[in-house]
């Protein structure tokens, strides 16, 4: 995987870049001027990050795997040390499908019915691979979603997921929080 360097970067024009960021240059990225990168995140090929009005706010130690999309209007927020497997699709706008409006970007606003919200995975989530999250979501922190799952609600903090329609299978063990801790006093300690 080819990433780019930290001028490349800068000539991105994003709204912020942490240190040790890691892009692949095969990723798509739209708005750049709205999007904020996370110190020693990574994004990897084919990802497509399209920033809307309410930009796109990436934490640090954050991943997002191959052929992912952050994609909307609304404002998009990956929490510090979040993993998106591959083919996740994170979605800030979605059409109205009720047949009462028309549909697609290339139809004028006047004639569609699309809804904005913004999406909010919190600190320590993790997104099994291709999982679906609507506009509005707000993931708490440490949830941990199984693949394939369609995430149209909000779900509550350390819990384990999965499905579509999405159900509760059990909680999650916080000592997550503990290594974060330790990784950090690790990072901070290090030359």
């Amino acid at each position: 995987m080819s990433f780019y360097s930290p001028e490349a970067l800068h000539k991105l024009g994003f709204m912020s870049v942490g240190e040790n960021v890691r892009l692949s240059t095969r990723a798509s990225i739209y708005g750049a001027s709205r999007i904020s990168l996370g110190s020693h995140s990574r994004i990897d090929d084919f990802c497509v990050l399209s920033a809307g009005d309410g930009g796109i706010d990436i934490g640090r130690n954050v991943h997002v795997a191959v052929m992912s999309s952050l994609i909307g209007k609304g404002h998009i927020k990956v929490g510090d040390f979040c993993n998106i497997s591959s083919r996740v699709s994170i979605y800030s706008s979605s059409d109205d499908y009720s047949g009462e409006f028309m549909t697609n970007p290339t139809v004028s606003e006047e004639f569609t019915n699309v809804d904005h919200r913004g999406v909010t995975l919190n600190r320590h989530v993790i997104i099994g691979s291709g999982t679906v999250i609507l506009p509005g979501v707000t993931v708490g922190e440490g949830v941990a979603v199984g693949a394939l799952s369609l995430v149209a609600k909000d779900l509550e903090s350390f819990s384990i997921y999965s499905g579509s329609p999405i159900k509760l299978l059990k909680s999650r063990s916080k000592r997550l929080l503990e290594l974060e801790k330790l990784y950090l006093d690790t990072v901070h300690t290090c030359p």
